[in-house]
């Protein structure tokens, strides 16, 4: 399918070396789907592209500068990443990781897509190893102090499935022992602390969570 310039995805492609630019950037001009742009030029970029060969403190520093500096989101090329250095890419804005030795003309287009779209892009293995460090965190950190990764206590789910059972403040309020003012703290905490206009949409929240 021919595209228009309008259609492509306009990208800024960075690198810590001179060959590396030079290199990915021959890949990208021949793709039809995305269009280089420059990052001091007067189109705004809605991807960045970052080459590295290793997530060091110098390429750190890089990525939190084009965070502070840009509203495009990231695509991170790199030689060596662990689960550590993800979790600090991510932080910095770069959802979309590509290991060089994938990074196929192919492949890179398709993660700059998805993460244009607002997606993410992960290798496998170190999706499965961040899962297993989750699910460790969940288990043996968060769950024994009440807490959990969707930012509810277990107090606070318990109180959204009676609202959503249709109990009311003074009814939730005699079945958990607490006073209707606790009852009516919790709800307004988790409303405020996760932008809920009200306990429907707060109910409706904690569905498409799955929490209750």
């Amino acid at each position: 399918m021919n595209r228009t310039t309008a259609d492509r995805i306009m990208v800024d492609l960075r690198a810590q070396d001179p060959i590396s630019q030079a290199g990915v950037a021959s890949q990208l001009r021949a793709r039809p789907e995305v269009r280089l742009v420059d990052q001091d030029g007067p189109e705004p970029a809605q991807v960045v592209v970052m080459v590295v060969d290793v997530l060091d403190e110098a390429a750190l520093r890089a990525l939190r500068k084009i965070q502070r500096t840009s509203t495009a989101r990231g695509v991170l090329v790199t030689t060596h990443i662990d689960e550590q250095q993800l979790v600090s890419a991510a932080e910095c804005g770069f959802v979309g990781v590509v290991r060089r030795t994938d990074a196929t003309p192919e492949r890179l287009v398709q993660v700059i897509e998805a993460v244009a779209k607002g997606q993410g892009h992960v290798p496998a293995d170190l999706l499965g190893s961040l899962l297993e460090q989750v699910g460790r965190l969940q288990g043996e950190v968060l769950g024994p102090r009440g807490i959990n990764f969707n930012g509810l206590s277990a107090r606070e789910i318990e109180v959204l499935r009676l609202v959503a059972e249709g109990y009311d403040t003074a009814d939730i309020a005699l079945k958990l022992a607490y006073s209707e003012r606790t009852i009516k703290n919790v709800l307004h905490a988790v409303m405020t602390r996760l932008n809920l206009r009200n306990r429907s949409h707060a109910v409706a929240y904690a569905l498409r969570q799955g929490l209750i």
